[in-house]
């Protein structure tokens, strides 16, 4: 089996702000496996946050280049298993091996992975459409377009000084579900008189409102708080997920952060057994990571796999978004 990657400049529809900055092009890392049969394809969206670039990525990948070299894929825990140890802290580069050898797989058995899993992707739930922030003006105007095209659940980046006002001004445009994501920039006072407010507006649940380093700060919050609590930064990887019992009533997993499929089964399994809720979500990715993603939708109460809807240039097909509706093709992904 041979490895290689490229590095790909996916474009925004929009500028697409959160608490922590802006962007208007996201580079990813797009792996590929080979075995001149097959050609299975990963993905890598890396964030800063966790330390982790497209430059560290590639290197890492680099790395374990020559360890795969006549290994067999279909043996795939294994392989990802010695990968994931000389790997280490770069789950960004294990996420793009392990897309890619799940794919290279699924086309080697003759089925997509949800089939292999049990699982029926019709029964996943619908998922959100991501409104960055911008001005509450800007913001209305994306809920606006985002509802011509059929959008039915909204997630909204919070972090501003006019939280309250924006969701008061969206929810007076719809009725649809709105979901508020602060990526750590409120404290707990804020968080637990936000939540009140915005329970009153039928908002559902709030994503990660404190930074990861304050843990124990979040048992206030989780006690108080009038709506649940996701967690997201605060929840990277398996080992995280038994610390977040008490603490919150969800996790939003993404592939990128964990290290791909089978590290993200893991944590589907830890958080039913500590009786949270699961939440599949991305980065701004292409199609290649969002139909990764999307292939566990099945265990999911909650969605939140628009990535490659955000872009104007993806380079791949594969999962079809019909207005936050998921519909897998009978493959994997294809490049255009």
């Amino acid at each position: 089996m041979k490895l290689s990657t490229s590095i790909e400049d996916l474009r925004l529809r929009h500028t697409f702000t959160i608490s922590r900055g802006s962007q208007d092009v996201c580079r990813v890392v797009i792996a590929r496996v080979e075995d001149g049969k097959h050609t299975g394809y990963g993905e890598a969206s890396p964030s800063s946050f966790y330390a982790e670039d497209v430059d560290s990525v590639v290197r890492a990948l680099d790395g374990v280049r020559g360890s795969l070299e006549g290994r067999d894929p279909t043996r795939f825990r294994d392989l990802l298993s010695d990968a994931a140890e000389s790997l280490g802290p770069n789950r960004a580069a294990l996420c793009a091996l392990d897309t890619a050898v799940l794919d290279w797989a699924s086309r080697e058995l003759g089925a997509p992975l949800w089939r292999m899993l049990g699982l029926d992707p019709t029964q996943a739930p619908p998922s959100s459409f991501t409104i960055g922030i911008d001005t509450p003006e800007r913001m209305v105007e994306k809920l606006r377009e985002a509802k011509a095209l059929g959008y039915g659940i909204y997630k909204v980046k919070l972090g501003t000084g006019d939280d309250v006002d924006i969701v008061r001004r969206l929810r007076a445009e719809s009725d649809a579900v709105l979901r508020v994501d602060a990526n750590c920039a409120w404290t707990v006072r804020e968080t637990i008189e936000k939540s009140r407010e915005l329970a009153a507006l039928g908002v559902e649940f709030i994503e990660q409102p404190l930074p990861p380093t304050e843990l124990d700060a979040m048992e206030e919050v989780y006690a108080k708080s009038a709506l649940p609590i996701v967690a997201d930064e605060s929840s990277i990887a398996p080992e995280d997920v038994p610390d977040l019992q008490g603490r919150f009533h969800g996790i939003n997993i993404k592939l990128v952060k964990c290290g791909g499929i089978l590290p993200a089964l893991r944590m589907v399994h830890l958080a039913r057994t500590f009786g949270m809720k699961v939440m599949f979500g991305c980065m701004i990715e292409s199609s290649v990571g969002i139909t990764a993603a999307a292939q566990l939708g099945g265990f999911a109460d909650w969605l939140d796999l628009d990535g490659n809807v955000l872009i104007t240039n993806d380079p791949f097909a594969g999962v079809e978004n019909h207005a936050g509706r998921l519909v897998l093709p009978s493959g994997w992904v294809e490049r255009r």
